[in-house]
């Protein structure tokens, strides 16, 4: 059963005649009074309730609403219903307990799909309350995910308790983790599989293409667009978008993204008809987010809205244990795609890789290995053909002792390390830092780095 809390008669009929023809049960109530009645000797499945229930606009009502209801009912998901124009007091909501938001007017699709998922949710959680006690057998494949350390089982087991749904994911981390192959995990283990899984890196996109490349556009919409053009949505639809570092995204297409994933449609440009979409979201960044919305650089709504479920990638450091799974894995690897005889890799080299910082993670230890392997063209690998070919990333050493380098300036000194071991031969300095000949001659742009003559 499904409480709609809600004074106005209107909105409590259009949502109840919604719910009924998906197939829920419907109670209402017309003020705070009747809902904490209700709730008192009765926890439906899920609330929809307002913020509002007098001439005031500031929202106090429902959130002191909202902590009452938590009280008698502190399993049962809660999505607020709001304007569009006072997200923030949604916000407020989603801090003191929501699940999530809509705003009026709302799309009848995307408020079913959200109650649909706030409701797997809550089963996934009461069949599965505690992951850590052993008993939760996982039946999902992971084929692709290399490791058995305690902290990347947490993240299995969370994404075992989670595909299935229609939540959206934030995966935080360091570059070079594997946050793409999370959510391919994710997409592969949800009902979507099969459907498409589109990818997207918002931090190659320019807020004048962001519009385009996302949503589409009609030929003639602007100069130069002679075609049609498919927008990523509308690729994804039916399956999964993957925006990856989503914390490059600024204010302006921060907003135009918040109204697609508001509600699930999108205006290809030059188009004024509004298109309906069913895709997941999944993001991803290496950023600090919560800083950022501090700092006012990423918009609190956005932030919320992405991140119902956050996966936190945990450093190679971390999880020292899975560095041997992890070479002899890319060791394979590159034995099949060569056609080489597999190398073997002796016990001081996984000795030595252990204690390495590897501040690019996995990305890092791959191009290591790989580099090693190649160069070298041993039968056996040891510690030394490893020291040989190891770029090591200066570390700061500020007179406080805990700032630590930006990525870019880990990036940069990377670059100049590799430059100063290869001097001007472009294709060494590309294959020891993992990087195609195009994306070097970008990065020694970004940088001003000079090749030596």
């Amino acid at each position: 059963m499904i409480l709609i809390c809600d004074d106005d008669t209107t909105v409590r009929t259009s949502l109840t005649l919604v719910l009924k023809r998906a197939g829920y049960e419907v109670a209402t109530a017309a003020n705070q009074q009747e809902a904490i009645d209700f709730v008192r000797h009765t926890c439906p499945q899920l609330i929809l309730m307002d913020m509002n229930y007098s001439n005031t606009t500031t929202g106090e009502e429902g959130l002191k609403l909202l902590a009452k209801v938590r009280v008698f009912c502190p399993a049962v998901p809660v999505i607020l219903i709001t304007a569009w124009g006072s997200i923030n007091l949604a916000v407020q909501g989603i801090r003191a307990g929501a699940f999530d938001f809509i705003t009026k007017p709302w799309n009848n699709l995307a408020l079913l799909k959200t109650i649909e998922t706030a409701i797997q949710l809550r089963d996934s959680e009461e069949k599965n309350p505690d992951p850590k006690n052993g008993k939760t057998e996982r039946t999902d494949r992971f084929d692709k995910i290399i490791g058995r350390s305690p902290l990347l089982q947490q993240v299995l087991n969370t994404i075992s308790r989670i595909s299935q749904t229609n939540a959206p994911v934030l995966i935080t981390g360091e570059s070079g983790t594997g946050k793409e192959l999370i959510a391919e995990a994710i997409h592969e283990n949800s009902n979507r599989q099969g459907k498409p899984f589109v990818k997207v890196n918002l931090g190659g996109i320019s807020q004048s293409l962001f519009e385009s490349e996302m949503f589409g556009h009609k030929q003639g919409a602007f100069t130069d667009a002679r075609h049609d053009r498919t927008g990523r949505f509308e690729l994804a639809d039916k399956g999964t978008i993957f925006l990856d570092e989503i914390g490059e995204l600024d204010l302006v297409c921060q907003v135009k993204l918040l109204r697609v994933l508001q509600d699930q449609t999108f205006e290809p440009l030059g188009e004024s008809k509004p298109r309906q979409v069913d895709t997941r979201i999944i993001c991803a960044t290496n950023k600090n987010l919560p800083e950022m919305v501090a700092q006012g650089t990423f918009r609190e709504d956005l932030f919320y809205r992405i991140n119902l479920i956050t996966i936190q990638m945990p450093a190679l450091r971390e999880r020292p244990e899975d560095i041997p799974l992890l070479v002899e894995y890319f060791a394979r690897k590159q034995a099949e795609q060569n056609n080489l005889p597999e190398a073997e890799i002796s016990q001081e080299a996984f000795g030595y890789l252990k204690k390495l910082p590897f501040h690019g993670n996995i990305r890092e230890l791959k191009n290591l290995v790989e580099r090693t392997i190649l160069i070298s063209g041993k039968d056996v690998i040891t510690d030394i053909d490893f020291k040989q070919q190891y770029i090591e990333v200066p570390a700061s050493q500020p007179a406080g002792g805990n700032t630590i380098l930006s990525l870019e300036m880990v990036e940069r000194n990377m670059i100049q390390k590799a430059v100063e071991l290869y001097g001007c031969n472009h294709s060494r300095i590309a294959a020891a830092l993992g990087l195609s000949r195009q994306t070097l001659y970008r990065r020694l742009e970004k940088y001003d780095i000079k090749l030596p003559e």
